[in-house]
């Protein structure tokens, strides 16, 4: 093989996706495996190393043209010392050795971060940051992450925990309650387990309309389904979208009032709604932005879709051993 590859990983609770990747970002091959969280998460990065074994031979190639691999976690990450500090359903104890135990398993050089921030990393180096490097990305998926970049490298705060954008608290006083304890978080208003929550309580006060609708018809309904119902203009997710987009804005408007990125990037499962959630998003980032931020900060939807993890996991390794 005449190019070297990156292994990118993008660890979630029940899937963990796999990437060769080389060094102009391209993906030479993807696949996912399964999350083994039983015996405290031991088998995690085992199963990892198995899998690029595999891999490998199923490519007729060899670990020496491996030049790392890279990993985003679900979690806060002290990335100087490899360790995760805590994470909900991994089976990990508290400040687990992420790193130790990754190049332990593969005998490859390893670097890790959370996984938002390297959902980040991976629209500013292939996606929609297009190369810019002050930046902010917003994934907005069952819970809501963040990830900030400044001069192209990634603010993670004394102890690896910046860009916890969902905690933003938007409601301080009568909020629901977040997974992470607090109450009144953006998680429970801009994720899609939070959309639906907003959805219901509107549904509980007046069952009509095409919501009420789908409701009836499949006992249960997604933030997907609010969405769709808003586009053909039912009455009740319209009132529901004008929330989500509200607090959002807002918040938004926040951040880049104190950091003034070049572009701030919506991503996650929520973000395939497209333009209904981001057009108006941006109408209330223009209402609460400074003029000079309102002027020089883009909003924009992310590109790259369930790759952005994997690529910013392999620029952590390509950017720290410099390829």
């Amino acid at each position: 093989m005449s190019e070297k590859w990156i292994v990118g990983v993008d660890l979630g609770g029940t899937t963990t996706k796999l990437a060769f990747i080389n060094n102009d970002g391209e993906i030479v091959h993807k696949w996912e495996i399964p999350t083994d969280n039983t015996n405290e998460g031991q088998n995690i990065t085992v199963n990892i190393a198995k899998a690029i074994e595999e891999k490998l031979a199923e490519h007729g190639q060899i670990k020496d043209n491996l030049i790392g691999i890279g990993m985003g976690a679900p979690g806060p990450v002290n990335y100087d010392k490899g360790i995760i500090l805590n994470v909900v359903n991994l089976g990990w104890p508290d400040n687990y050795p992420l790193k130790a135990s990754l190049e332990a398993a593969t005998s490859l050089p390893a670097a890790i971060e959370n996984d938002a921030n390297c959902a980040a990393l991976g629209e500013m180096w292939m996606g929609a940051g297009d190369g810019a490097k002050d930046l902010v990305c917003v994934t907005l998926g069952t819970g809501v992450g963040g990830g900030v970049i400044t001069g192209g490298k990634v603010v993670q705060g004394i102890n690896g925990a910046a860009g916890e954008i969902g905690h933003i608290t938007v409601i301080p006083f009568g909020g629901a309650t977040c997974n992470c304890g607090k109450t009144g978080c953006l998680e429970t208003v801009a994720s899609a387990t939070g959309i639906v929550r907003l959805a219901r309580i509107e549904l509980a006060k007046e069952l009509k309309g095409e919501l009420s609708e789908k409701l009836a018809e499949n006992g249960s309904i997604t933030a997907k389904d609010v969405f769709d119902a808003a586009r053909n203009s039912d009455v009740l997710a319209q009132s529901v979208l004008d929330e989500i987009t509200f607090h959002l804005g807002f918040v938004l408007a926040s951040i880049a009032n104190t950091l003034n990125p070049e572009k701030i990037v919506l991503g996650g499962g929520v973000s395939k709604a497209g333009d209904i959630l981001l057009n108006p998003v941006k109408n209330n980032f223009v209402k609460f932005a400074f003029s000079a931020v309102r002027d020089s900060t883009e909003l924009a939807l992310a590109t790259l879709g369930n790759d952005a993890g994997v690529l910013g996991a392999a620029w952590l390794i390509k950017n720290k051993l410099n390829q």
